[in-house]
């Protein structure tokens, strides 16, 4: 019997671990991610319209294959994945082999098109898209001891936490790099992002040629928390962080740490403005002259708004890697 079962002490990586993707875990839940919290994909079918005009071009970069390949990362219950095809046009979508990869069951009505996976494929010739992935790969938590030392925290199923053995190896390797400020006062927190580094060069690896672009709630070395993002979802509300496998656990990701050579590191904001969101109100003289369309424009304009918003989703960070491609995303 594992020590999540048992309520015995264990770092928050195998806890999260056990409490988001074990058997009853909270994303192996009927209602999926969307039953708790909003993310773009949730937001709008514009995302899912910007992602699939990123594909286009990513497919007039490659030359046209004879087949395109689309992987949405942490696909949920394949909403992302569902939009792209729709919003593709229809030569484009005819020549794309679309992938979900998520570790919860295929939902029953998902589109046939669609190959449901525990991991991506291999050689993929095309666009890997991982909207909010990273910040839900498990982490260690390490704080400041009273001596000045990084300690891993250790953690029991009820949320209740206590002070372990000081960070060592890579892990303390890490730190000194990615965040230098968890040697500072007591009560220091840090995410040691060590195994969302591996993640994300596993993922990109899977790449023969194309691009593989992370979306998430992200941090940069100047900017790293004092006390940590460490966080849990239920509902739509947010709540202690309790491995039970009540909650979702999530903490923001340090995307600059993640890059691999020749990435590049934008905001949402600028991403999707670059793929046509604006979020720019309609002319006013429209609505006297179409008012019907002046609706439907305004509402789109307020859909693009809350995609770009700054202090909301505009905010994310977009991690961009090419592999073997010409930068398809405009400053």
């Amino acid at each position: 019997m594992t020590a999540e079962a048992t309520g015995e002490w264990c770092g928050w990586r195998a806890a999260a671990e056990a409490a988001l993707y074990g058997p009853d875990g909270f994303y192996r839940r009927p209602e999926g991610p969307a039953g708790h919290f909003r993310t773009s994909v949730h937001a709008s079918p514009l995302f899912a319209g910007a992602v699939a005009r990123l594909l286009c071009r990513v497919d007039e970069a490659l030359g046209r294959p004879v087949s395109l390949d689309f992987v949405d990362m942490a696909a949920g219950r394949g909403e992302l994945v569902t939009g792209v095809l729709a919003a593709l046009p229809a030569e484009v979508a005819a020549r794309t082999r679309a992938y979900a990869v998520e570790l919860a069951d295929r939902p029953g009505t998902l589109d046939h098109r669609i190959e449901w996976l525990p991991e991506p494929p291999r050689r993929i010739t095309g666009l890997l898209f991982a909207n909010e992935w990273l910040d839900n790969v498990p982490l260690e938590v390490a704080e400041v001891d009273s001596a000045g030392v990084p300690r891993l925290v250790l953690v029991r199923r009820d949320g209740t936490e206590r002070l372990g053995e000081p960070v060592a190896g890579a892990e303390s390797e890490w730190l000194a790099r990615w965040w230098p400020s968890a040697s500072a006062a007591e009560g220091t927190r840090a995410e040691i992002g060590l195994p969302r580094d591996e993640a994300w060069a596993g993922a990109v690896s899977a790449l023969d040629r194309g691009l593989a672009v992370a979306v998430d709630y992200a941090h940069t070395a100047a900017t790293r928390p004092a006390f940590g993002t460490l966080t849990g979802f239920r509902e739509g509300r947010g709540t202690a962080p309790v491995p039970d496998g009540s909650c979702d656990i999530t903490a923001h990701v340090a995307l600059d740490a993640c890059a691999l050579p020749g990435a590049r590191l934008l905001s949402q904001r600028a991403a999707l403005r670059s793929l046509g969101i604006t979020g720019a109100r309609p002319p006013l003289e429209l609505a006297s002259t179409r008012p019907a369309e002046y609706v439907r424009a305004l509402a789109t304009a307020g859909e693009a708004a809350e995609l770009t918003a700054s202090g909301g989703l505009g905010d994310f960070g977009w991690l961009v890697q090419r592999v073997g491609i010409p930068d398809v995303l405009a400053d």
